[in-house]
């Protein structure tokens, strides 16, 4: 499965190692943080579907993301539950998702009018945990998103990026 996904920058990562020992306890723990922008789904040809993921881009600006608190999906669409994450506010990151579901087919229930941006923490165990850590305050994280990265889901790396404005 090929994404867009926002790198985030090393304040982000250092504020999800940060909550780690909160962590432990569920299933998996994500050790790599971004925020998943748009599934493209799978290709016979990579180049194919970089082109249309560069075009779909086309003119997007550079944008501004915050990361204004923790929060959880009690029973996600896919996946283990529940899934605890950093709330990312980005009405920029909003609009560029909402060109690239006009170019690309939606995952019902994850994409489109379903979109919430985020970095994921953990996923799997208990549901209270995650509403503890919910409830804990942090500081405020904002970034500019000045590019985006073509991923590949079955290797889990970076194939290419994309600087905003495209």
């Amino acid at each position: 499965m090929y994404s867009v996904n926002v790198p985030v920058p090393g304040r982000v990562r250092t504020l999800a190692n940060e909550l780690y020992p909160e962590l432990v306890g569920f299933d998996s723990v994500r050790e790599t943080h971004s925020c998943l922008l748009k599934r493209l789904g799978e290709a016979d040809h990579v180049a194919q579907l970089q082109h249309r993921t560069h075009r779909a881009l086309e003119g997007a600006p550079a944008v501004e993301a915050t990361i204004t608190g923790i929060d959880y999906f009690e029973e996600p669409p896919l996946g283990s539950a529940p899934v605890v994450y950093l709330a990312v506010e980005s009405p920029g990151l909003e609009a560029i998702h909402a060109d690239l579901t006009d170019a690309f087919d939606i995952i019902e229930g994850l994409e489109g009018a379903d979109y919430v941006p985020h970095v994921t923490l953990a996923r799997g165990g208990d549901a209270a945990a995650a509403a503890r850590l919910a409830e804990r305050e942090i500081d405020p994280v904002s970034w500019t998103v000045s590019e985006l990265e073509f991923w590949d889901g079955s290797y889990k790396l970076p194939v290419s990026r994309v600087s905003l404005p495209a």
